[in-house]
């Protein structure tokens, strides 16, 4: 299959030479001959049949089991590369047409698939190669063959959103860029990289939709995470990706952006935070319920010991109660219980009891209890809603910590 896909390579190489309206498209990216040829750039043409020219056989399944050809079958449901087993194709053609080519390698330089970018208008703007037994998009990179030595030179890589980020990057001198493909950062993506590097640079966009792809990347990343690796996130201005700033600015004005880059620990206390009223009791205890599934994720360590520190101030809890209230299998000590009680965590109604009697101010001690019941409610937050109006008030005016 591999062959298959490198003959392929090598007629849309020669194709890019001879077609001058794709040449001058590379040309007005600011993409040189050298950097296009480092990256075994090429074109498809626009022909529905054109690998014909290269491979006689065209009715050869090995086409479609390698993502070069489509099949449709003779309702004109696509055959997928897996899928060719009993099934009679009635209609064969190229899956990428009129496009630039970007050969895609695994980290041992082979090659294992093809994405795709139209040259004019049109949809999809990139087209990647189906999922074959060569290619996974969720466990590959585009770029890091080629930029691992870069990647390991300076200590980190940058994870980009597109193959001509990458390559304009590189042409700029940029050369530890890498993309995903077509997919959200994944686990495999992070293992992959923190194999070359110690530290992670994720470039999104700042509308959004690039807040959106962040929060999937961090969550990705989260389990990997230790006092030798981390992570940042960089946010370009909302008119730039990395390809038009570079061109724009030049490197060093990236790479300043890039020292710019917001570490993890402040994108997950902000996302955290993110439109709650932490000066409230409500909002303290929902920032605490969306934390315990994320900063939960990290493994024991200096860094999730700070994280929880800083988090800590933040919804004005001591880091030792709120360590307890993070961790679901333990969640918070209740009050002493009865001698006869079993030593499991209180059911929520009979903790909304006890969070109740403890905010009943029949002593001269409600000042305690409401810190007692407040300690309750960060195990369960969901609790806020059982207690009276008073016991709300009583609990913002003593219970506040």
């Amino acid at each position: 299959m591999q062959e298959v896909l490198e003959q392929a390579n090598r007629f849309y190489r020669d194709q890019l030479r001879d077609n001058r309206r794709a040449v001058d498209y590379l040309k007005g990216r600011g993409l040189s001959g050298k950097i296009a040829a480092g990256f075994g750039l090429g074109y498809a043409p626009d022909d529905w049949q054109g690998l014909a020219r290269v491979f006689p056989n065209y009715e050869a399944d090995i086409l479609i089991q390698a993502g070069l050809v489509v099949g449709r079958d003779t309702q004109g449901e696509t055959i997928e590369p897996g899928d060719l087993d009993g099934r009679t194709i009635a209609r064969r053609y190229d899956r990428l047409r009129d496009r630039i080519t970007f050969p895609i390698r695994n980290t041992q330089g082979e090659l294992i698939g093809f994405g795709g970018r139209i040259l004019d208008q049109g949809e999809p703007k990139y087209l990647n190669s189906p999922e074959t037994l060569l290619f996974h998009k969720g466990e590959e990179l585009y770029g890091l063959f080629e930029g691992r030595a870069a990647i390991q030179r300076q200590g980190y890589a940058l994870v980009v959103e597109g193959y001509l980020d990458v390559i304009a990057l590189a042409q700029h001198g940029v050369g530890h860029a890498v993309a995903t493909l077509g997919t959200a950062c994944t686990a495999e993506h992070v293992k992959k990289l923190f194999r070359h590097c110690g530290q992670i640079v994720f470039s999104f966009d700042g509308d959004a939709a690039g807040r959106k792809a962040a929060l999937r990347a961090m969550e990705a990343t989260l389990p990997m995470l230790g006092d030798e690796r981390s992570v940042k996130f960089l946010f370009l201005p909302a008119e730039h990706d990395p390809d038009t700033f570079v061109r724009e600015y030049g490197a060093d004005a990236f790479e300043r952006e890039v020292g710019r880059a917001q570490p993890l620990s402040v994108f997950l206390l902000d996302t955290l935070a993110n439109g709650l009223a932490l000066d409230t009791a409500e909002g303290r205890a929902q920032a605490i319920a969306r934390a315990r599934p994320l900063i939960g994720q990290l493994a024991e360590s200096a860094l999730k010991a700070q994280i929880i520190g800083e988090f800590a101030k933040r919804v004005q809890t001591p880091a030792t109660e709120l360590r307890q209230a993070l961790t679901p299998a333990q969640g918070i000590r209740s009050p002493k219980r009865d001698p006869g009680e079993n030593d499991r965590r209180p059911s929520p109604s009979l903790a909304a009891r006890r969070a109740s009697r403890m905010l009943t101010p029949r002593t001269d001690h409600v000042q305690v209890h409401a810190q007692t019941a407040m300690r309750i409610l960060l195990a369960h937050p969901e609790l806020w809603d059982s207690l009276s109006s008073s016991q709300h008030e009583l609990l913002m005016h003593d219970g506040s910590t």
